[in-house]
């Protein structure tokens, strides 16, 4: 799956999964522009990707902030001439409960997650339109499609980042603009190990993730990346408002079942 002379805004991408499609997507010849808030991360990917061979740029945005979404991603189009994919892939977790999640988490969790995906979508979609066609792909997880205590914010942005997905697949399918979603299982990214941070014994967290999904391991950015750059491509061209489960058979299995040693 080659992307030459084709370029890609990427949310996200300067850590994680969103890193990973960068670098995937740079390898196979696109020009890449690296969105993201981390200004340290954001440039030291960018610089990567250049020592590789690779076409890339870094523009530092609060996804939150349309107008810094706008305009980093019309400097895009000037600096590439064209754009024609969008990867959503920024994204934040925080826990609470309906209860214990205040206005300021609900918003920060929502504005990120939510309407950062509708701000990059409303800000590119323009330039998917003039380019003729063109593909978003928003990365969400299997939150979007299960839940688990905990996580009130986090799982209503990831089912609405479903809905966002589906919609702009409808509304968009004539102008030849594929919009699909991907929902990871547990993937071993800087958020995880944020996460596990939290638990008194950090590896006691990567062991249940690795003993609960069927393939016995969490998965690698990469993998996840493998599948978000065959939806932005060509390969997947009659597919459009799809919800695919990259989760190592997580949701596949029926709660509470033991696992069986062979």
């Amino acid at each position: 799956m080659r992307f030459d002379g084709k370029s890609v805004v990427v949310t996200g991408g300067a850590l994680g999964i969103g890193q990973a499609v960068c670098e995937i997507l740079a390898e196979r010849g696109a020009a890449v522009a690296i969105l993201d808030w981390d200004e340290k991360a954001g440039n030291e990917t960018c610089e990567k990707i250049k020592q590789s061979g690779g076409n890339a740029i870094f523009e530092k945005v609060n996804v939150a902030d349309f107008v810094t979404v706008k305009n980093a991603v019309e400097k895009t189009r000037n600096i590439f001439g064209s754009i024609n994919s969008l990867v959503v892939s920024a994204g934040i977790q925080r826990y609470g409960t309906a209860v214990s999640t205040d206005e300021e988490q609900w918003n920060e969790v929502l504005d990120v997650n939510l309407k950062g995906a509708w701000n990059a979508a409303r800000a590119v979609i323009p330039f998917l339109q003039e380019a003729g066609s063109g593909t978003i792909v928003n990365v969400s997880s299997v939150q979007a499609l299960a839940s688990q205590q905990n996580v009130l914010a986090y799982t209503v942005s990831k089912h609405g980042l479903v809905g966002l997905t589906r919609s702009m697949a409808m509304d968009f399918a004539k102008e030849k603009i594929r919009a699909n979603c991907v929902c990871p299982g547990t993937v071993d990214t800087p958020m995880l190990k944020w996460a596990a941070s939290l638990d008194p014994n950090p590896q006691s967290v990567y062991d249940a993730c690795n003993a609960m999904h069927p393939l016995g391991r969490i998965a690698a950015p990469r993998e996840i990346a493998e599948v978000v750059a065959f939806l932005a491509h060509e390969s997947s061209s009659f597919v459009t408002g799809a919800v695919w489960t990259v989760d190592g058979g997580l949701l596949t299995q029926i709660g509470g079942v033991p696992q069986v040693e062979n």
